[in-house]
């Protein structure tokens, strides 16, 4: 038998995808108020994002989610941004929900707002 030489280990994030109870009210809703853009490949029942580093996508359930409540409870995913004043004004005048106004954290400029399953996604400052 042969014995391995390299342990193996994960080495981070390489796709996010949330699972939502209605994809085409997600996406409209990432699309018209978070203002994200989708891919032009999608696979049936998911929508892929263009975003960098890791591609975020929304997709229909895999397993049975809950019917009422928020979605990704104890999850946190950070979503960095160009300014996070400016976006979070754009987010309120688009509609959306901001469950923590803004505030300075360990990432840099942060608020928190709330997608139609209940995800709490948290928008930073991008670092440069």
């Amino acid at each position: 038998m042969l014995e391995r030489t390299t342990m193996a280990i994960p080495i981070g994030p390489s796709f996010i995808a949330l699972q939502v109870r209605d994809l085409a009210v997600s996406a409209a809703f990432y699309r018209d108020v978070f203002g994200f853009t989708a891919g032009d490949r999608n696979t049936p029942g998911a929508v892929v994002f263009t975003t960098k580093p890791i591609a975020l996508a929304l997709r229909e359930p895999l397993r049975p989610l809950p019917e009422n409540g928020p979605l990704g409870t104890g999850m946190v995913l950070w979503v960095a941004c160009d300014d996070a004043d400016t976006f979070h004004d754009l987010v309120v005048q688009r509609g959306g929900k901001v469950l923590t106004e803004l505030r300075d954290g360990p990432f840099g400029r942060f608020f928190v707002a709330s997608d139609p399953d209940g995800y709490a996604i948290t928008f930073h400052t991008a670092q440069r």
